[in-house]
């Protein structure tokens, strides 16, 4: 029905870039926002980055400055720009979507498998 695939994962050095990509498809009717998680290895689940259907976006403290999240809805896919990159980056990245399907009214949520983002020197 809907499906969220996360891409763009893998080992960088501090200091360093990597761009997350995240394609939603399905019977999508409307999404009303798209974002970003992080969990590190006995952490909690926490919000870093997310974009409304009309462009607000929100972002955690620890990343603001350093993270961009951008969307492009001719391909319903949203990105996260990771730069200056710390080793406490390091989690899997889930993408999330708050959106209304063909089939259902009512919004939902949809996560993506993840993807491992791995900071270190």
């Amino acid at each position: 029905q809907v499906q969220l695939v996360e891409s763009g994962g893998g080992l960088v050095q501090p200091g360093g870039s990597l761009r997350l990509s995240c394609v939603a498809s399905g019977s999508i009717f409307s999404i009303n926002r798209m974002g970003w998680y992080r969990q590190a290895p006995g952490k909690q689940r926490e919000l870093v980055a997310h974009i409304t259907s009309g462009g607000n976006t929100n972002y955690a403290d620890s990343v603001k400055g350093r993270f961009t999240t951008s969307r492009d809805n001719a391909k319903n896919t949203v990105y996260l720009q990771m730069n200056s990159l710390k080793p406490e980056d390091t989690a899997v990245y889930y993408c999330n979507a708050l959106l209304t399907t063909r089939e259902f009214g009512s919004k939902y949520q949809y996560w993506g498998q993840g993807t491992q983002v791995t900071v270190s020197s």
